[in-house]
């Protein structure tokens, strides 16, 4: 089996994270004592890892169409003992790398056909094809929020992705098709993950209906480092804790 991994920039800027703006923007200080406004491509809450103080890692990106000239692509983790990353475009490109090398066990006799695939109402990020011609759509989704040792997602409300795991429970249902759900987990220290009920019931409810339905789910975790980001190996997904 190849190396997952997913190289990051060489020279990455060390920073300290100051704060967030809005949703896409972090405002910095480099070790020069420059502050500086990066691009932050997770919509996600973060509230938990974008704290004042936390490293971060950012790259320089020399675009004249960008508002800013720096991306974040890392963050220190809650306990300081390894990275998280922080670019929800991984995830996606991480999850075709283990379907091409059979990584999981249940997609091992599915090939990889596309990205992007339409089907119903929704776009999905990779379409598969069985030797048999039974056709898959899988959705990839980047978990990073960590509680008491396990793995949550979504970490804020998610109704498009609620509406997105029923589709999968419909699909699952159709003749010749088959759908599943994966969760790659982007950081180390995530060794299980669920819903988070806590956070969207209804992300949570979706989910137990799409299992119910037949979505086939699964997980994997990710080793981060100022390097790059790498799948380590499988997690189990559950759907109520």
């Amino acid at each position: 089996m190849g190396k997952m991994f997913i190289p990051f920039p060489s020279g990455l800027l060390p920073g300290i994270f100051l704060e967030r703006p809005n949703r896409f923007i972090i405002i910095c200080q480099l070790q020069s004592g420059e502050i500086v406004t990066a691009h932050l491509a997770d919509s996600g809450r973060l509230k938990e890892l974008l704290l004042p103080g936390k490293k971060v890692y950012l790259k320089n990106v020399n675009d004249p169409n960008r508002k800013t000239n720096y991306s974040a692509v890392i963050v220190e983790r809650e306990d300081g003992n390894g990275w998280v990353s922080i670019n929800t475009m991984l995830p996606n490109k991480l999850a075709e790398l283990a379907i091409k090398e059979r990584f999981f066990p249940s997609l091992e006799e599915w090939e990889y056909v596309r990205s992007e695939f339409k089907k119903g109402g929704s776009r999905w990020d990779l379409l598969l094809e069985h030797k048999s011609g039974k056709k898959m759509v899988v959705e990839v989704k980047g978990a990073s929020l960590l509680m008491n040792g396990s793995g949550f997602f979504p970490d804020a409300v998610t109704e498009r992705g609620a509406k997105h795991v029923r589709e999968l429970g419909q699909i699952a249902k159709e003749d010749g098709w088959a759908s599943t759900l994966m969760f790659v987990a982007q950081r180390e220290d995530i060794v299980n993950l669920y819903p988070a009920k806590h956070i969207d019931p209804n992300f949570a409810e979706a989910m137990k209906e799409a299992k119910q339905n037949g979505v086939n789910m699964i997980g994997c975790r990710c080793a981060v480092s100022v390097n790059g980001i790498e799948i380590i190996d499988t997690i189990p997904v559950g759907v109520e804790i």
